[in-house]
């Protein structure tokens, strides 16, 4: 690819930023990056430049990348690059606008290659994605996942690893009470009761790692 391109990488780990900006700078001549840790880093990048493609965590300290991308989605291609796996997380992204997703685990040829077909104008998904959310379309049950919202996924998998309700909103500052508005909608929208059952839903749905 030899047209020039500003990427903007959003990663609260330094790590993690530099291992891809070293990796888009190898396989994509003539790339221009920029580094944010958090949405608010992210968005006065925005403000004071044009990029051709954010590449986005969703776990990110303080506001979390899901209100980034309903923020700037309408306006700038953004390719999901995060730990969450791909069911559910991967389905709600791309209805708040991203133009595609890929988790940490994908290998650096793939992820290339998915930077590539969003700079182009098209959408990314991997194979075991498409597949899915062809079979969601076609299904006649409606996966119960994809009634959640962003903030709900991000509870129930914190609830999945053992987090206390406290725990959860230190993780996402946000308040007590507030958590606790979502857990309670969370045993609305799936009809289970205890944090038992929803960890077990959790794993069946594939929303954490069972190890």
């Amino acid at each position: 690819m030899t047209t020039s391109h500003r990427v903007l990488l959003v990663d609260d780990h330094e790590i993690v930023r530099r291992g891809l900006a070293a990796l888009l700078r190898g396989e994509l001549p003539g790339v221009e990056l920029s580094e944010a840790s958090t949405v608010a880093e992210a968005l006065e990048f925005i403000a004071r430049q044009t990029f051709s493609l954010v590449v986005l965590d969703l776990n990110l300290p303080g506001r979390s990348g899901f209100e980034l991308l309903e923020q700037v989605a309408s306006t700038l291609p953004v390719l999901i690059l995060s730990g969450y796996p791909e069911s559910g997380f991967a389905a709600t992204a791309l209805k708040l606008g991203a133009r595609g997703y890929v988790t940490k685990a994908t290998a650096a040829t793939e992820l290339v290659s998915a930077v590539q077909h969003v700079l182009a104008g098209r959408r990314y998904v991997s194979r075991a994605l498409a597949e899915e959310l062809a079979e969601a379309v076609v299904s006649d049950d409606a996966n119960p996942v994809s009634r959640l919202s962003h903030r709900e996924l991000e509870v129930i998998r914190l609830i999945a690893q053992g987090h206390s309700l406290r725990q959860i909103a230190v993780d996402l500052h946000l308040s007590e009470k507030t958590i606790a508005t979502y857990r309670a909608r969370l045993g609305e929208k799936l009809g289970l009761k205890t944090n038992v059952e929803l960890t077990r839903f959790a794993l069946q749905h594939h929303l954490v790692d069972p190890s």
